[in-house]
C-alpha cells in the first residue's frame, strides 16, 4: 500500500503533463502488482478477515476524502454490494482494489484538477485489468456519488459531476460492452458486462440530464459514447440493448430536444435498417432527420423551442451559453462530410442553411444570442464548404446581420463579425482560388458593391491582395460583364447604371493601386486600354475582332460625360501609380535591371497607352475621338513621336537622361489627349519639352547648324540650358498638383538628375524664395520696359516673322484698350487672366458687388502690380521661356501681399514641398555630385525664413539637411575648395546669430559634412580656421548663439583635427567673457582629452601639451581663490579636466618620473592649501577631495622616483625633496594625506 499512496497526489495537479506522468506511474505500478497476485477463493474466513482488515485500512487512510458511508435499508442491495466488494477484493491485489475505490471517490474532490486526473487514471486502469465487472464499478460510482439533503449547492454539483465522470470512464474503458467473463474464482464466473448494467447506465445518464440542466448536454453526449461502443462491440445482448435504447429515448421520452436529435442522428447512422419513420413520428414527418420536410421542425428543436408552439419560448431549465450545441457538429458532418470521409452527404445543405440558420437564427426578430449562434455555425461551416457552394453560406439574412454588426463598432457582435472577416481572409490565403468566389458574394446581390466602404474595413481589398493572377483576371471579367448589365425585371434607371459603372471604374483603379495584388502585364494593359477607350473616345460600332475588349460591346446606354471624365482621371491616376512601381526587366540573357514605370518588356506604360490611342485614332469606323486637334497640333504631336523614337536609340552615358526626357515627352503628349475641354488646348509644355529635348539630344547636322547660327549672332541673348528647359517643364507639372503630374515629374527628374547643371539647381532653388510683392511688382515694371525697348529696337526683324508681327499687333491693341476705357477687352485674354487669378485662389471682381470695403483693400499700385505680373507671365510663356519663371508661390504672394488667404498660403507651402521632393531625389540619385554643396546654404535660409504657418515646410527642409545631406557616406571628389570653404564660412556666420537650438543642430550637421569634404581634399587648415573663428566668437561674445554641442560634435567626429585647436582652447579660456563660458571651454577640453585614445595623437604631442594645460589650470584655480566671481560648480570643471589630464599623461608616459615632472605635485599642494584657507571654497568637499586626488596621483609616482634617487645618492630635483616615513609621505616638510585617509574622509561625509 505504501508503494502507491504517494502516486495519487500529482493526479490533482493543474499541470497536464504532471497529471499524465502520475497516471502512467500509478497504472504501471498497479499492473505489476496485479500480475503477481494470485486470486483467492471466495467465502473463506481468512478472506473475510482480510476484507475486514482491508476495509479498516481503507477507512483510516481515506477518512479525510470521503466521510459518507453507505446507508441503504434494502438488505438485498446490501448483500449484492457486499458480494461485489468481496469479489473485487478476491480477484484483485489489495493495492489495486484500494486504488479503484480511491479513484472513484476522488472524482468528487473539488481540489484543483483532481476530477480530470482521477478520471483518466480510472479509465486507463479499468481498460487494463479484466477482474472487475461493469456492475461492480457502476455500484461503486453510484455509492460514492449519492446526494443528501444536507449538501450545499457546490457539494451537490461535485457529486453529480463525479457520477458523470465515473460513468464516462466506465464507457471509455470498454468495460460497458466487454464480452469475456471474469477469471475463475471457484464459483460461477459472471460476465464483465450485461444488458442490465447497460440499461442501468442509460437510466443513470438520462436521470442526470433531467436532474440539472447544465448536465443535460454532457449526459446525452455520454449516451452517444455508449451507443458508439455498443455498435462496435459483439456482445450477445447487443440487439436487445438497441431496442431498449430506442424504447426509452423515442418511446418514453416524448419531448424533443437538441440532445434527442443528436441521438436520433447517431442511431440512424449506426442502425439505418430500423423503422425510423415510425420512431420519429409524429414530430418528424419523414424518416430521414435531414429531409427538407423536417427542417422547419428541426430549426425549432435546435432553438430549444417547443415544437407545438409558434412563439419562441425556451425549454424550461435551459440556460443559454455561447458555445453551440454539439449536435451542430453532427449535422455538418452529415451535410458536409470531410474529404477524407467515404460517406456521401445527406440532405441539402443549401436548404438546411436557409431554413435552419438564415431564416431562424438570423431572422430580423431573432435575439442577439441566436445571432451569435448563427455566426458560430457559419464559422464552423466556412472551411467545409467548397468554392462553388459559397452562395449557400452568404444568404440574405446573414449578409444583412453581418454587415450591420461589422459596420458599427458599438454593435454587440462587432468583434465576432470582424473575426468572421478575418476567417474569410485566412481561407483565401490558404487557397487563393477561393478569392474570386468570395468577392462575388461580398459584392453580389446579398452584399454590397461598396462593401469595404460600408463596413469600414478592407475585407475585399485584402482578399484581392491574396488572390493569384488567374483570380484577378476572373474578377476583371466579372466587372466587365456588369458594364452593360441591365435587370430586365427592374429596368435599371440611368442613375443606377451610372452608379454601377462608377464603381467598376473605381475597382479597376483600385486593382492597379493595390500593391499587394500580383501584377501582370496582360490585365494591367486591359484596364488601361478600357479606361482609354471610354475616357478618350466614343464607340460608334462594336467589333468582336478588335484587340481592345472595350470595343467588343457598345455600351447601352452610352457613357455620360461625367463617366468619361472619371475614366480619364482614373487613367492618369493608374499611370501615376504605375510610374512609381518598379519592375525587374531583363536587359540581356543573364542580366536584369529594376526599372520604374515600365512593363516587363521595358517599355513605359504611358507609351503603351499612347500606342493604344494611335491605333484607335486609325479606327475611324468604330470609334470617334472626343478631342479634336488642328493641323499645327497634330504636327506637334508627330514631332514629339519622332523625337521619342530618336531618344530610344540613345545609349551610353546619356541613356538614362534620354529615358527621362522620353518619359517627360510622353507624359506631356498624353496630357494633351486627357485634358478636359474646359481647360483648353495647352500645347506650351509640349512645345517647351520638345525644344529642350531637341537641344539636349541634337541630331548631328542640326547641331552643326546651331553652332554656326550661334557664331553668326554673337550679340543674341543666350538661350537657357536644355536641361533647364526640361526641369522648368517639370516644375510646371508640379504646379498643377495632380498625382499624375507629380509622379511623372519626379520620375523624369530622377532619370535626368545626372544631367543637372548649376543653372538648373539655381532654377529649382529660386522656386523656394519668398519675395515681397512690392519688389516683385518693381521687377516686373523694369522687365516690361526692357521688353518694350527690345520690341521697338528690333521692329525690322519682327517684320520677317509672322508670329512676332502678331505679337506686336497684339501689344498695340492692348495699349489702345488701356486708352479707351469704354471699349470691350479681348475676351480670350480676359478669360486667361480670370483663370489665372482663380487658380491662384483670387476671385476677380465682377462689378456686381456693392461691398466697397473689399475694393478699398487694394490700391492702384497693387492692382497694377497684379496686372503687370500676369501680363508678363503670358508674354514670357508666349516666348517659350517656360512655366517655371515665376513660381506659383511668387504669383500668390504678388497677388496678395497681406497673406490673409489661408488657402493661398497652404497651396504655396504644398508647392514648395513638392520642389523639395526634387531636391531630395537629386541628393539620393547623385550623392557625389558637387552641386549638392549649392543646396546647403539656401536650404538653411529656408529653415530660418519659414513662418509659423510653414512648420511642415521647415521640418521637411531640416530633415533633408540632417537625414539626407549630412549622412551621405560618399563625398563629391571634384568639389571646388573655394566653394566649400565659402559655404562652410557662411554656415558658421549664420550659426553665430541663429536663435534656435534645433536649427543650430542642423547647421552643425551640415558643417560636419562640409568639413568632411575639405578633409577628403586634404584641406585641414580651412576647417580649423572656420572653427577657430566660431570658437572665439562663442567664448568672447556674450550674445553668441553657439553652444557647446556645436563644438562637441566636431571634436567627437574629427578628434585628430580638433587636437590642433588645443592651444586655442587654453588661450581663449583666459579671455572668456565670463566664468560660465570659461567652464564650457574646459568642458570642451575635457571632451578633446577623452577622444585622445581614438585620435591617433602621438605620446610626444600629448606630453608636450600637458605642462601648458597644468599652468593654465593652476592659474585659473589660483585666480578663483583670490576672486569671488567663480563658483564652485565652475571650478569643479577645472579639477575634472586636471584629473583627466593626469590620467591621460599616465596612459602615455613611458617613465614614472614623467608624471611628476609634468604635473608638479608641489603646485597642487599649494593650491590645496589655498583652497583650505579660502572661506568660500573650503566648504566644498568635492573641490578639496579632487585636489587631494590629484596630489595623490602625482605623489605616488614622485615617491617611487625618490626611492630610486636614494639608492643612487640623489634625492633632490627642482628644489623638491620627498622623504618616506613608513607609509606616510612628507613633501617640502608638510605631511601629505595618505590614500586611506582620503577615502575615509569621503566615506564619513
Amino acid at each position: 500500500m505504501s508503494t502507491t499512496l504517494p502516486l495519487f497526489w500529482n493526479l490533482s495537479s493543474a499541470n497536464k503533463k504532471e497529471r499524465l506522468a502520475a497516471s502512467v506511474k500509478l497504472i504501471s505500478t498497479l499492473e505489476k502488482l496485479q500480475a503477481g497476485f494470485v486470486p483467492k477463493e471466495m467465502g473463506s474466513e481468512s478472506d473475510a478477515d482480510d476484507d475486514e482488515s482491508g476495509e479498516e485500512v481503507d477507512d483510516d487512510e481515506d477518512d479525510d476524502e470521503d466521510g459518507n458511508e453507505l446507508e441503504d435499508g434494502d438488505e438485498k442491495t446490501k448483500k449484492t454490494s457486499k458480494e461485489d466488494e468481496n469479489r473485487l477484493n478476491a480477484l484483485n491485489a489489495s493495492d489495486v482494489s484500494y486504488s479503484i475505490r480511491r479513484l472513484v471517490r476522488g472524482l468528487a474532490s473539488p481540489r484543483e484538477s483532481s476530477r480530470l486526473g482521477f478520471a483518466v487514471a480510472l479509465t486507463e486502469l479499468l481498460s487494463r485489468i479484466d477482474t472487475v465487472t461493469c456492475a461492480q464499478i457502476l455500484s461503486l460510482v453510484l455509492d460514492a456519488s449519492q446526494t443528501q439533503g444536507s449538501m450545499s449547492g457546490q457539494e451537490e454539483r461535485d457529486v453529480l459531476f463525479a457520477r458523470l465522470f465515473g460513468i464516462t470512464s466506465l464507457i471509455r474503458s470498454g468495460l460497458l460492452v466487454r464480452a469475456h467473463p471474469l477469471p475463475s474464482s471457484g464459483s460461477a464466473s459472471p460476465s464483465a458486462s450485461s444488458l442490465a448494467a447497460y440499461t442501468d447506465v442509460l437510466a443513470q445518464l438520462l436521470a442526470l440530464g433531467e436532474a440539472k440542466s447544465f448536465l443535460r448536454e454532457s449526459a446525452w453526449w455520454t449516451i452517444g459514447l455508449a451507443l458508439d461502443a455498443l455498435a462496435e462491440s459483439d456482445v450477445p445482448w447487443k440487439d436487445a440493448a438497441v431496442r431498449a435504447t430506442l424504447e426509452v429515448v423515442f418511446g418514453e421520452l416524448k419531448a424533443w430536444s437538441p440532445e434527442k436529435l443528436a441521438v436520433a442522428l447517431k442511431m440512424q447512422h449506426l442502425w439505418p435498417e430500423r423503422e425510423w419513420k415510425k420512431l420519429l413520428a409524429p414530430t418528424l414527418k419523414h424518416g430521414e432527420v435531414l429531409h427538407t420536410g423536417n427542417l422547419t421542425t428541426v430549426s425549432k428543436i435546435l432553438k430549444d423551442v417547443a415544437v407545438d408552439e409558434e412563439h419562441e419560448a425556451p425549454v424550461k431549465g435551459r440556460v443559454w451559453k455561447p458555445q453551440v450545441h454539439y449536435v451542430w457538429g453532427m449535422l455538418l458532418d452529415e451535410l458536409l462530410p470531410s474529404a477524407d470521409s467515404k460517406t456521401a452527404p445527406k440532405g441539402s445543405f443549401q436548404e438546411f442553411f436557409r431554413i435552419v440558420v438564415d431564416e431562424s437564427l438570423f431572422a430580423s426578430s431573432a435575439s442577439m444570442e441566436r445571432k451569435y449562434w448563427g455566426f458560430e455555425i457559419f464559422q464552423k461551416a466556412l472551411p467545409r464548404v467548397k468554392a462553388v457552394d459559397l452562395p449557400m453560406l452568404f444568404t440574405k439574412n446573414f449578409m444583412r446581420t453581418w454587415i450591420n454588426h461589422l459596420s458599427h463598432y458599438d454593435r454587440y457582435l462587432h468583434s465576432f463579425a470582424k473575426q468572421i472577416a478575418n476567417d474569410i481572409q485566412a481561407v483565401v490565403q490558404k487557397d487563393p482560388t477561393n478569392g474570386f468566389p468570395f468577392i462575388l458574394q461580398l459584392t453580389g446581390a446579398h452584399g454590397s458593391q461598396q462593401f469595404d466602404k460600408l463596413t469600414r474595413t478592407k475585407t475585399v481589398e485584402s482578399i484581392l491582395g491574396t488572390m493569384d493572377v488567374a483570380g484577378i483576371k476572373s474578377y476583371i471579367e466579372h466587372l466587365l460583364s456588369q458594364v452593360n448589365e441591365v435587370d430586365s425585371e427592374k429596368q435599371d434607371d440611368m442613375q443606377v447604371i451610372q452608379s454601377r459603372r462608377t464603381w467598376i471604374i473605381d475597382q479597376f483603379a483600385g486593382l492597379v493601386r493595390n500593391g499587394a495584388i500580383p501584377k501582370d502585364d496582360e490585365w494591367i494593359k486591359l484596364i488601361l486600354d478600357w479606361l482609354a477607350v471610354h475616357g478618350l473616345f466614343v464607340i460608334k460600332k462594336k467589333t468582336e475582332k478588335s484587340p481592345f475588349v472595350a470595343l467588343h460591346a457598345a455600351p447601352s446606354p452610352p457613357f455620360s460625360d461625367d463617366l468619361r471624365k472619371q475614366c480619364r482621371a482614373r487613367l492618369l491616376s493608374c499611370l501615376a501609380e504605375l510610374t512609381t512601381q518598379s519592375t525587374v526587366v531583363k536587359t540581356s540573357a543573364d542580366k536584369s535591371e529594376k526599372l520604374a514605370g515600365v512593363a516587363s518588356d521595358g517599355e513605359f506604360w504611358i507609351a503603351k497607352v499612347l500606342d493604344t490611342i494611335d491605333q484607335l485614332n486609325k479606327d475611324a469606323k468604330h470609334v470617334e475621338p472626343l478631342a479634336e486637334f488642328d493641323e499645327d497640333e497634330k504636327a506637334l504631336h508627330e514631332k514629339a513621336r519622332e523625337l521619342v523614337s530618336r531618344l530610344k536609340k540613345v545609349t551610353g552615358d546619356q541613356h538614362e537622361a534620354a529615358r527621362g526626357t522620353e518619359l517627360l515627352l510622353l507624359s506631356s503628349l498624353l496630357q494633351q489627349y486627357a485634358q478636359d475641354e474646359a481647360e483648353g488646348a495647352d500645347t506650351e509644355s509640349l512645345e517647351t519639352c520638345i525644344d529642350g529635348a531637341s537641344r539636349l539630344f541634337p541630331e548631328s547636322k542640326k547641331a552643326k547648324k546651331a553652332r554656326k547660327s550661334a557664331a553668326a549672332e554673337p550679340d543674341a541673348e543666350p538661350e537657357p540650358e536644355p536641361i533647364d528647359v526640361l526641369v522648368d517643364t517639370i516644375i510646371g507639372f508640379l504646379e498643377k498638383a495632380t498625382s499624375y503630374m507629380r509622379a511623372v515629374g519626379n520620375q523624369s527628374f530622377s532619370l535626368l538628375s545626372g544631367a543637372v547643371k548649376e543653372s538648373t539647381i539655381d532654377l529649382i532653388l529660386s522656386q523656394l524664395e519668398r519675395r515681397d510683392p512690392k519688389d516683385l511688382a518693381a521687377d516686373d515694371e523694369d522687365e516690361e520696359m526692357e521688353v518694350d525697348v527690345d520690341e521697338d529696337g528690333s521692329e525690322g526683324e519682327k517684320d520677317k516673322e509672322e508670329e512676332d508681327s502678331d505679337d506686336e499687333d497684339e501689344s498695340e491693341d492692348e495699349e489702345e484698350d488701356e486708352d479707351m476705357g469704354d471699349e470691350e477687352e479681348d475676351p480670350e485674354l480676359r478669360k486667361k487672366i480670370i483663370d489665372a487669378l482663380r487658380a491662384n485662389g483670387i476671385e476677380p471682381s465682377t462689378g456686381l458687388s456693392d461691398d466697397e470695403e473689399e475694393e478699398e483693400e487694394m490700391d492702384d499700385d497693387q492692382m497694377m502690380a497684379i496686372d503687370d505680373q500676369l501680363a508678363q507671365i503670358f508674354k514670357e510663356r508666349a516666348k517659350g521661356k517656360g512655366k517655371g519663371l515665376f513660381t506659383l508661390a511668387e504669383c500668390l504672394y504678388g497677388a496678395n501681399g497681406n497673406h490673409t488667404d489661408e488657402n493661398v498660403q497652404r497651396e504655396a507651402t504644398h508647392f514648395k514641398n513638392r520642389i523639395l521632393d526634387l531636391l531630395e531625389i537629386f541628393i539620393r540619385r547623385q550623392p557625389t555630385n558637387p552641386l549638392i554643396l549649392r543646396l546647403i546654404v539656401p536650404l538653411i535660409g529656408l529653415v530660418l525664413g519659414s513662418g509659423s504657418d510653414e512648420t511642415q515646410l521647415s521640418t521637411k527642409t531640416a530633415g533633408i539637411l540632417r537625414s539626407r545631406i549630412s549622412k551621405l557616406k560618399e563625398v563629391p571628389t571634384s568639389a571646388d575648395k573655394e566653394d566649400v570653404t565659402q559655404a562652410l564660412k557662411g554656415l558658421h556666420t549664420r550659426a553665430r546669430k541663429v536663435h534656435s537650438a534645433d536649427v543650430l543642430a542642423t547647421i552643425s550637421q551640415c558643417s560636419l559634412y562640409l568639413a568632411k569634404i575639405l578633409l577628403h581634399l586634404q584641406l585641414e587648415e580651412p576647417v580649423l580656421e572656420v572653427y577657430r573663428e566660431s570658437l572665439t566668437d562663442f567664448v568672447t561674445r556674450k550674445a553668441s548663439d553657439l553652444n557647446t554641442k556645436f563644438f562637441d560634435d566636431f571634436i567627437k567626429r574629427y578628434p585628430g583635427v580638433a587636437w590642433n585647436l588645443r592651444t586655442d582652447f587654453l588661450d581663449l579660456s583666459e579671455k572668456a567673457v565670463n566664468a560660465y563660458r570659461q567652464a564650457q571651454v574646459f568642458h570642451l577640453l575635457e571632451t578633446l582629452l577623452n577622444q585622445l585614445p581614438s585620435s591617433g595623437t602621438s605620446p610626444e604631442e600629448i606630453l608636450s601639451f600637458m605642462p601648458t594645460l597644468r599652468e593654465t589650470l593652476s592659474r585659473t584655480i589660483s585666480k578663483a581663490c583670490d576672486e569671488t566671481s567663480t563658483t564652485p560648480a565652475h571650478l569643479k570643471e577645472v579639477f575634472k579636466l586636471a584629473l583627466l589630464g593626469v590620467r591621460q599623461t599616465k596612459r602615455v608616459a613611458s617613465k614614472p618620473e614623467d608624471i611628476a615632472r609634468t604635473w608638479k605635485p608641489a603646485t597642487w599642494t599649494e593650491l590645496h592649501t589655498k583652497l583650505g584657507a579660502n572661506e568660500r571654497l573650503k566648504s566644498s568637499t568635492a573641490l578639496v577631495g579632487m585636489c587631494k586626488q590629484i596630489i595623490q596621483m602625482t605623489q605616488i609616482q614622485e615617491g617611487k622616483k625618490g626611492k630610486k634617487n636614494e639608492k643612487s645618492g640623489k634625492g633632490e630635483e627642482d628644489g623638491e625633496v620627498v622623504k618616506m616615513q613608513g607609509k606616510r609621505k612628507i613633501v617640502d616638510g608638510e605631511e601629505a594625506p595618505s590614500v586611506k585617509k582620503v577615502k575615509r574622509t569621503k566615506s564619513k561625509k
